[in-house]
C-alpha cells in the first residue's frame, strides 16, 4: 500500500523538530547519548552555577532592607562555600551508594521507607518545576536588566516563548540539548571569573579599610541588638539565599545519563559543580560589599556589580567595558535558561521512577523514538509555563517556594544516608567521617528547611506545601488504584468448562493452517483469560496459535546492556510459558517477541509478517473492559489494543478485541 503524501510530510516535520528515531537495541545508543564529565557539568551543573544570579541576590536585599549590614556579606559568602561543600561531600557518597542514579527518591525510597521516598518524590517533581520557572524568570530578569524599564512589560511573554523552546530542545534528546548551550556556558564562566578575581585584585590595597568597617559594623550592631539579634539578621539572609544551594542533587538524579564509568564521571562531574558554586556564589557576595553595591530599579544585584566593575572601562575611546558588561548579562541570562535543562533532564527521570513504582500513571515511564520520557517532559514544561504566568515571573517569590522543596529532599536523603552510615558500624569498610559528613549535611539542610518554612510560611511557603501535598495525595490514589487493579486480575477466575481436555498435544505451528496471533502481555489469569476466550468463541477452528510480545522499553529498562536482557529474558519466559499451556490444549503453538519502545509500533509489524507467512490469521488482543469508563482511566491505563486494532484493519488484517471485565463500577 502507498504510503500517504499526508504522512510522509508529518513524518517530515517531526524528523525536523525532534531528529530521527533511536533504536534502544543499538549496542552503541547509550555511549552514543552520554554525557563526559564536562558535558555532564554543563547540563546538570549549570542549575547550581546558575543559582549565583539570584540566591546572593536574594540575601544582599534582605540586609539591605534591614539597613545595610554590608559586614554579614563576609560572614554569608563563607557560610554559602561552606554549606556548598557539605551538602556536595554528602551527595557524592549518595553517588557511590546508589550508582544507578534516582537521588533523593531512590535514596529515601532504599533507607527510610515508601513513604518517605514518596514524599521526597514528590518534592523534586515540585523543585523541578521551579527549576525551570526560577531559571527562566531570572534570566529574562538579567537580560531585561540592559533594556529601558518601558520594556520590562515583555518579560513574561519572552520567558514563555523561551521556555517553549527549550521544551522542543528536550524533546530532541539531552546530549543534543546540551551540547548546543556549551559556549553559553563557557562564556559565563570566563566573564565571572574575570568579575570576581579582577574585583578583589583591585581592592586588595583597601582590605585593611574593609577589616576596619566589618569590626565597626559589628560592634556597633552587637551594641544595639546583641549577639542574638545580629544572629538572626544573619540567619534571615541566609535562608532566603538558600536557592543557591539548588542543583546540588541535580548529579546524584542524572546518573542515567553519564559515561562509563559512571561513578567516576559522576564524581568528577559534582566536583566541577561544588566547586564552581562555592567560588562564583561566595565570591559574589564579597564583591558585593567590596564595590559597595545599592539596589538599582529594573536592575539585578550582578548586573549592579558588573556596571560598577566594568562599566566604566575604554580601551582607544572605546566603551570596551559596556561590552563586557553586555556579554556577562546576556551569558548570565543565557545561563539560566540553560539551568532550567536540569529540571527537563532529572524531572522526568524522577516521574519515570515513580511511575515504575506505580505512584504516577505508568505512561510517564515510556520513553519517545528519540528515547526521551517525552510525556514528563511535556508535563513538567506546561506546568512550569503555567507557573511563569500565575507569577508573573517574580523571581522573589518563586526563590521562596523554590527553597523549601529543595531542602525537604536534601533533609531526607541525608538522614537516610546517615542512618546507612550509623547501621554499617563495625563493618568492613566504616569509615567515622562519613557518618560526621552525613551528620552535618543533616543538621545543616534541616536547619535551613526549619528557617526557611518558619519565617517565609506568609510570603508563599505554604503554598509550596500545599502544592506538594496535593502531589502527594495524588500519588496515593494512583498507587491504590493500580494496586486495585493488580490485585483483580491475579484473582481472576477462568469460568469452569472453559479449560478443555485433548487427548493429542499440539506442536510447532502448520503452514496453511487457520491461524490465531494472540497479542499478550506478562504469563498470569489475565493473558490465560484470553488465551481461553479465543478457544471459547471459537471453538476447535483455529490449529495455530501465535503469542506475541513486546518487551517495552522504558526509564527502567533503558540503563545499559543488562537491563535490555533481563527485560528480553523475561518476556521470553512468559511467552514460552504461555506455549506450553497451549500446546497442553490441543494449538500447535509458538511465539514472536521484541523490545521496542512503542508496544504498538512493535506489535503491528509482528502481526503483518505473521500474517504474510500465515495468510489465514486473526489477530487477537484483551482489554480490561469497565462498565463506564472515566477520564482518569483512559489517562491511567493504555489503549494499546485498539490503536493497533485500528493499523492493522486498515491494512486489511481482521482483529478482535476479547474483553475482560474485572468488577462493575
Amino acid at each position: 500500500m502507498p504510503v500517504s503524501p499526508r504522512l510522509t510530510e508529518t513524518h517530515r516535520l517531526r524528523t525536523l523538530l525532534f531528529g530521527p528515531s533511536k533504536d534502544p537495541n543499538d549496542p552503541t545508543v547509550l555511549h552514543k547519548m552520554s554525557l563526559v564529565a564536562f558535558l555532564a557539568w554543563v547540563g546538570l551543573g549549570s542549575d547550581g552555577l546558575s543559582s549565583s544570579a539570584y540566591g546572593p541576590d536574594e540575601s544582599f536585599r534582605v540586609l539591605y532592607a534591614q539597613g545595610g549590614h554590608g559586614y554579614l556579606l563576609v560572614l554569608l559568602a563563607l557560610a554559602t562555600a561552606v554549606t556548598v561543600t557539605i551538602i556536595s561531600l554528602a551527595y557524592a557518597r549518595v553517588i557511590a551508594q546508589f550508582p544507578t542514579g534516582g537521588g533523593g527518591y531512590v535514596v529515601a525510597t532504599k533507607l527510610l521507607g515508601q513513604h518517605a521516598g514518596l514524599v521526597a518524590g514528590s518534592a523534586l517533581l515540585v523543585d523541578y518545576v521551579l527549576t525551570i520557572t526560577v531559571s527562566v524568570a531570572s534570566g529574562c530578569d538579567a537580560l531585561f536588566s540592559m533594556l529601558p524599564l518601558a520594556w520590562h512589560g515583555l518579560k513574561v511573554p519572552v520567558a514563555v516563548a523561551a521556555l517553549s523552546a527549550l521544551t522542543l530542545l528536550n524533546l530532541r534528546g539531552v546530549k543534543e540539548s546540551v551540547t548546543a548551550l556549551v559556549p553559553i556556558f563557557l562564556t559565563f564562566v570566563a566573564t565571572h571569573v574575570i568579575l570576581i578575581v579582577g574585583g578583589i585584585l583591585i581592592h586588595v590595597p583597601e582590605l585593611k579599610d574593609v577589616a576596619t568597617e566589618i569590626h565597626r559594623g559589628l560592634g556597633s550592631d552587637v551594641s544595639k541588638v546583641g549577639l542574638t539579634g545580629v544572629f538572626l539578621l544573619f540567619l534571615n539572609a541566609y535562608s532566603r539565599g538558600s536557592g543557591t544551594y539548588t542543583g546540588i542533587e541535580a548529579v546524584s538524579n542524572g546518573l542515567q545519563i553519564m559515561r562509563e564509568p559512571r561513578v567516576h564521571t559522576a564524581q568528577r562531574t559534582m566536583l566541577y559543580m561544588g566547586t564552581s558554586l562555592a567560588f562564583t556564589a561566595g565570591g559574589i557576595l564579597l564583591c558585593y560589599l567590596l564595590f559597595s553595591v545599592r539596589p538599582v530599579e529594573g536592575q539585578t544585584m550582578n548586573s549592579v556589580l558588573i556596571n560598577a566593575f566594568a562599566g566604566h572601562w575604554s580601551l582607544f575611546g572605546l566603551p570596551v567595558g559596556k561590552g563586557f558588561v553586555i556579554l556577562s548579562l546576556v551569558s548570565e541570562g543565557a545561563l539560566l535558561l540553560v539551568a532550567a535543562q536540569t529540571g527537563f533532564i532529572d524531572g522526568p527521570r524522577v516521574m519515570a521512577n515513580m511511575a515504575i513504582d506505580s505512584w504516577l500513571p505508568r505512561r510517564f515511564a515510556s520513553l519517545s523514538d528519540r528515547l526521551t520520557t517525552k510525556d514528563g517532559i511535556v508535563l513538567i514544561g506546561g506546568a512550569a509555563v503555567l507557573l511563569l504566568v500565575l507569577s508573573h515571573g517574580d523571581v522573589g517569590f518563586l526563590v521562596v517556594m523554590y527553597a523549601i522543596n529543595v531542602f525537604v529532599t536534601f533533609s531526607l536523603t541525608t538522614a537516610g544516608m546517615l542512618r546507612r552510615a550509623v547501621g554499617q558500624y563495625g563493618e568492613a569498610g566504616y569509615r567515622v567521617s562519613d557518618v560526621l559528613i552525613q551528620l552535618a549535611a543533616f543538621t545543616l539542610c534541616l536547619a535551613i528547611l526549619s528557617v526557611t518554612v518558619f519565617e517565609k510560611l506568609s510570603e508563599g511557603a505554604w503554598m509550596t506545601l500545599v502544592v506538594t501535598a496535593a502531589v502527594i495525595a495524588t500519588c496515593f490514589a494512583v498507587r491504590l488504584h493500580y494496586r486495585a487493579i493488580d490485585r483483580r486480575a491475579k484473582n481472576l477466575e477462568i469460568p469452569e468448562g472453559w479449560v478443555a481436555s485433548h487427548r493429542t498435544a499440539g506442536g510447532m505451528p502448520v503452514q496453511g493452517a487457520t491461524s490465531a496471533i494472540l497479542m499478550v502481555g506478562r504469563y498470569g489469569p489475565l493473558g490465560l483469560h484470553s488465551l481461553l476466550s479465543v478457544q471459547r468463541f471459537f471453538p476447535d477452528y483455529f490449529k495455530n496459535i501465535f503469542f506475541v510480545s513486546v518487551g517495552v522499553v522504558d526509564s527502567g529498562a533503558f540503563k545499559g546492556p543488562e537491563e535490555l536482557d533481563n527485560l528480553s529474558a523475561g518476556i521470553r519466559k512468559d511467552l514460552e510459558t504461555y506455549v506450553a499451556f497451549a500446546r497442553r490444549q490441543g494449538w500447535n503453538a509458538d511465539f514472536r517477541m521484541t523490545t521496542h519502545v512503542d508496544a504498538v509500533e512493535a506489535l503491528t509489524r509482528m502481526c503483518l509478517d505473521l500474517a504474510k507467512v500465515h495468510p489465514q490469521a486473526h489477530v487477537f488482543a484483551g482489554k480490561l473492559l469497565w462498565k463506564r469508563e472515566s477520564w482518569y482511566q483512559r489517562i491511567l491505563h493504555n489503549n494499546t489494543a485498539f490503536q493497533v486494532e485500528r493499523r492493522l484493519q486498515w491494512k486489511g488484517l481482521p482483529v478482535t478485541i476479547l474483553p475482560v471485565r474485572l468488577f462493575e463500577t
